[in-house]
């Protein structure tokens, strides 16, 4: 791929003044003046045809908080993301640049590098979270990458929209090494360093380097799926899979696929963290607030012996309480990994409180059990990695002590500090 040359010194500026006389005239005429680029031409008519306004245009931000950050993480490019790290924003503060990652349709997923550049961006909604497309904002170099599914670069006043014309931009597309697909789109913001001739090589060798890793990791998902194929046709007779009994976070509790009402899912959970069974005095006053009462405990029994039967589980044992079957209760498998010391794994597994709607004491204990085990386990064992993701947690995100602990294994030129300094200023300031 040839790479562009770009003017130095005098005549940057002359160039400049070039491009904003041509947007001008571009706007009164509607025609597109011969000195504009064909990428840059193409991309402004583009922008004109869709009535985007180059004065008012900003870019949406459509999710929110929590939504963002769900997203994000179950995105394609989040596993890969630690190869960017290494190639491309461990050196950006030295190089006064900020790097940014961002899905198919344009929203930027990651943005760092450059603490004082980004506080500059946010000023144009540079930020995570943001639609960059060419449709949302017009010419940019993220947004036209993934236009024309080529790597790209846009100087200052190239950009259609006026509030981007003190910057400049590399980006290109990542696409799926199996089906071809784009994923998303890699970019470099700053200042006119961010187009030099060098930049577009370090992100086209970065989109290269990532495809690699995608196209290993989906090589090796094929091989251990091949395995446990191999290992199912070679054991006809295996034990049976336990039904999942999922409690953890807000989604709706599930047994298998069969929903629960809030109750059975309290019963369900206080019987599978105690498998040796539990007393029907004991089990009412681990599920109901103030007196215990056996008899509506019996009543609420029978509902759920219905309950089971209908999803084909064994029904429940009496004197003591106890299920028929063992089932994987996601909240004691985060608890078995975390006491087996695979923290990284436990963390994944973990997808939020236990049944965070209950307010049953034996369910306001596990609760409690397993979030003080999981946090005391991320502050003394985490990676730095691991600890930023667990920080970022809805139910972490105003801990003091987890980003104090995050800054103090942070490496002390990691591009982070700074966003984790800030963060905990916010904390400590609203505490006062």
């Amino acid at each position: 791929m040839p790479v562009p040359q770009h003017p130095q010194g005098g005549d940057l500026r002359d160039l400049r003044d070039r491009l904003q006389r041509a947007q001008e005239a571009a706007f009164a005429t509607g025609v597109m003046p011969p000195v504009l680029r064909p990428v840059v031409r193409e991309s402004w008519e583009r922008a004109i045809r869709g009535a985007i306004d180059p004065d008012r245009a900003l870019p949406r931000l459509e999710l929110d908080e929590h939504a963002f950050r769900e997203y994000r993480a179950a995105h394609a490019l989040a596993p890969v993301l630690p190869v960017i790290r290494r190639l491309l924003v461990d050196g950006a503060d030295d190089a006064g640049l900020v790097v940014a990652v961002g899905d198919a349709q344009g929203r930027l997923l990651w943005v760092e590098g450059d603490a004082g550049l980004r506080r500059r961006a946010e000023d144009m909604l540079f930020v995570a979270g943001a639609d960059w497309s060419e449709a949302s904002i017009g010419t940019s170099a993220p947004g036209t990458a993934l236009q024309l599914d080529r790597a790209v670069q846009i100087r200052g006043a190239e950009h259609y929209n006026r509030i981007v014309h003190p910057w400049s931009c590399t980006a290109a597309p990542v696409h799926d090494p199996s089906t071809g697909a784009i994923l998303g789109v890699i970019d470099i913001t700053g200042t006119d360093h961010a187009v030099a001739p060098h930049t577009l090589s370090l992100v086209s060798a970065t989109v290269a380097a990532v495809e690699a890793e995608l196209r290993i990791a989906s090589l090796e998902s094929a091989v251990h799926a091949t395995i446990r194929r191999s290992r199912l046709r070679a054991v006809p007779a295996a034990k049976p899979a336990r039904t999942p009994l999922t409690v953890l976070g807000e989604r709706r509790p599930r047994l298998g696929v069969h929903e629960l009402s809030p109750r059975h899912a309290e019963i369900l959970t206080l019987l599978a963290w105690h498998p040796r069974g539990l007393g029907a005095e004991r089990l009412a006053a681990l599920l109901y607030e103030g007196d215990a009462s056996p008899v509506t405990l019996r009543a609420e029994v029978v509902r759920l012996r219905r309950v089971l039967e209908a999803a084909g589980e064994p029904p429940l044992e009496s004197r003591p309480y106890r299920l028929g079957r063992e089932v994987d209760l996601d909240a004691a498998s985060v608890a078995r990994l975390l006491g087996q010391g695979s923290l990284r794994r436990a963390a994944d597994r973990y997808a939020g409180s236990v049944l965070p709607a209950s307010a049953a004491p034996g369910i306001v204990e596990i609760r409690e059990e397993l979030e003080g085990r999981l946090r005391e386990s991320m502050l003394s064992d985490a990676s730095p990695e691991l600890l930023l993701a667990y920080a970022e947690r809805d139910e972490q995100y105003h801990d003091v002590d987890v980003w104090r602990a995050l800054l103090e294994i942070l490496p002390p030129r990691s591009p982070r500090r700074a966003s984790v300094v800030a963060h905990l200023e916010r904390i400590e300031s609203a505490l006062r």
